[in-house]
């Protein structure tokens, strides 16, 4: 009798659908305040949210990356818990509906380094693709906090809930993979030298 072959498992769980499922609830929530379907003042109770929810879980993932040795998860996890966790600081020290120019200045600059990571993680279209549109994300927010244009902050709103489906598919496509051992969703995997 032969064993029935089970699909081989990685020694560390990849933290990329922790990462993009703690994205997508701090995506949508902030973006839902940034198209004004909630009244202002429900934006302390949303940065609270990111503060305790998505900023952990981003750093869990970040710390999970190193161990996997997966430098361009790592980068973009840790990128994102700071960059998640200044809006939530700002917007928490700030009265409803202000801006903040220093907190643009760091979105902006946020957003221009998540590009190192998403040109690394090429291989992974997907992947890549959640770390690119947190990035145009982060730059719109950014802009709009330097700006103080409400057109930058509907921009960066709708920005945000495409982010946030995109982070969800992927996570989902991700967590199938895990689970069966195949793409059950097109996730965009590039074949390497390695024949990865």
């Amino acid at each position: 009798m032969h064993a029935q072959s089970q699909p081989s498992r990685p020694s560390v769980v990849s933290p990329l659908p922790l990462s993009f499922l703690a994205q997508a609830v701090a995506s949508a929530s902030l973006a839902v305040v940034q198209l004004h379907w909630v009244p202002a003042t429900a934006g302390s109770a949303v940065a609270w949210s990111i503060l305790l929810l998505t900023v952990p879980l981003q750093l869990l993932a970040a710390v999970m990356a190193f161990v996997a040795h997966d430098a361009a998860a790592a980068t973009s996890a840790g990128l994102l818990a700071g960059g998640w966790a200044s809006i939530a600081v700002v917007r928490l020290a700030s009265p409803p509906g202000s801006t903040s120019t220093g907190l643009g200045v760091v979105l902006v600059a946020v957003a221009g380094a998540l590009l190192v990571p998403a040109s690394a993680a090429v291989t992974r279209l997907a992947a890549a693709a959640v770390v690119l549109v947190c990035a145009a994300r982060f730059a719109a927010t950014g802009v709009h906090q330097l700006t103080a244009l409400p057109a930058w902050e509907t921009v960066a709103g709708w920005i945000g809930l495409a982010l946030a489906a995109l982070s969800a598919y992927t996570a989902l496509a991700l967590e199938l993979r895990a689970t069966f051992g195949v793409d059950v969703l097109p996730v965009g995997r590039l074949r390497t030298a390695e024949g990865g």
